[in-house]
C-alpha cells in the first residue's frame, strides 16, 4: 500500500486535496487506510459484503469509508464499483488499481525477495504462495528465479474458483465462490507473471480452513485462512519424495485476529 501511494505521488498522480479510491477484500484497503490516514488522504475502499467484520472495521478505524458490494459479483464487482466512483468524481480521485499497478510486484522485488534470500542464505529450493493481487509471487518468483533457475514455485488457489489453472491449461476461466479470503479474485491479475509458475495447488475451503485451526493449535501462528490455504499446498508438496531434503518457503501474509467473528476459530460459548 504504502510503495503504491509513494509511486502516485512521485509520478503526481496523486496530489495533497486528492481522494484514494481502491477495491479491495481487506487487507490492502486496511494497508491504504492507515498509509492515507497517516498523509492526509481522504480514502474510500470499496469491499466485497463477504470480507470479514474486523476487516471492515479496521479500515473504518483508520477514518476511511467503506462501501460494501454484492457477496456474488466477488471482487470484479467491488472494482467496477471503484472504477464507477472513479468516473463520477472526474480528476478529484487516484485509484491505486492494486492488481495492475506495477508498483506492487516491485516492492516485493525490493523487499520481500530480498528478505527471504537474506534469511536463507540462498539455500531456497520451493517457494510457495497464494496469489490475491499475484504481485508477492511475481515479484519474489522473478528476483529468486533470477538467482536461483531451479526454484520450483508454487501457486495456490481455491479448488471452487481455480482461474489460474483453468488458464494454464486453456481453458475457459470458470470462477467460482470460496471461502478463502484474500486469494483468488476470480480473475487472473494483470500483476500475475504466469511465467514464473512451475505449478499450481488448489486447496478445499474445508482443507485450508482446518489448516489454519492447526497452525494456531500446534505452531502457535495465529494466521488467517490464506495463510491455512497456502501451508497445506506446502505440505503437500513437502510430503513428496523429490522434496526430501530440499528447503520450503510459504507466504503467511494474513492475521487471524480478522476472522475472529467467524466460524474459523472457536468462540467462547462451542469452544472445547
Amino acid at each position: 500500500a504504502l510503495a503504491m501511494i509513494e509511486a502516485a505521488e512521485q509520478s503526481g498522480a496523486l496530489q495533497k486535496g486528492m481522494t484514494v479510491l481502491e477495491a479491495s477484500s481487506g487487507n490492502t484497503g486496511i494497508g491504504l487506510a492507515c498509509v492515507c490516514a497517516a498523509r492526509g488522504y481522504p480514502l474510500q475502499v470499496a469491499m466485497p459484503e463477504t470480507a470479514t467484520i474486523e476487516r471492515r472495521r479496521l479500515v473504518l478505524a483508520f477514518g476511511a469509508e467503506v462501501i460494501l458490494t454484492p457477496a456474488i459479483e466477488g471482487m470484479a464487482g467491488a472494482i467496477r464499483r471503484a472504477e464507477q466512483m472513479l468516473a463520477y468524481a472526474g480528476g478529484r480521485c487516484f485509484m491505486p488499481r492494486q492488481f495492475q499497478n506495477p508498483a506492487n510486484p516491485e516492492i516485493h522485488r525490493r523487499t520481500t525477495a530480498e528478505e527471504i534470500w537474506r534469511d536463507t542464505a540462498g539455500n531456497i529450493d520451493i517457494f510457495v504462495a497464494g496469489v490475491g493481487t499475484g504481485g508477492t509471487i511475481t515479484g519474489v518468483g522473478e528476483v529468486l528465479k533470477q538467482r536461483n533457475p531451479k526454484l520450483h514455485t508454487v501457486a495456490v488457489e481455491p479448488a471452487a474458483s481455480p482461474v489460474i489453472s483453468q488458464t494454464r491449461a486453456g481453458q475457459p476461466v470458470r470462477p467460482g465462490r470460496h471461502s478463502i479470503q484474500g486469494i483468488a479474485p476470480g480473475f487472473v491479475p494483470p500483476n500475475l507473471n504466469l511465467s514464473v509458475i512451475d505449478e499450481v495447488i488448489t486447496v478445499t475451503d474445508e482443507d485450508a480452513a482446518e489448516t489454519t485451526r492447526q497452525l494456531a493449535r500446534t505452531e502457535g501462528l495465529f494466521c488467517g485462512i490464506s495463510c491455512g490455504a497456502a501451508t497445506w499446498a506446502a505440505l503437500q508438496v513437502a510430503t513428496r519424495t523429490s522434496s526430501a531434503g530440499k528447503r520450503i518457503v510459504v507466504m503467511l501474509p494474513d492475521l487471524g485476529e480478522r476472522y475472529l467473528s467467524t466460524n474459523l476459530f472457536p468462540s467462547p460459548g462451542n469452544a472445547a
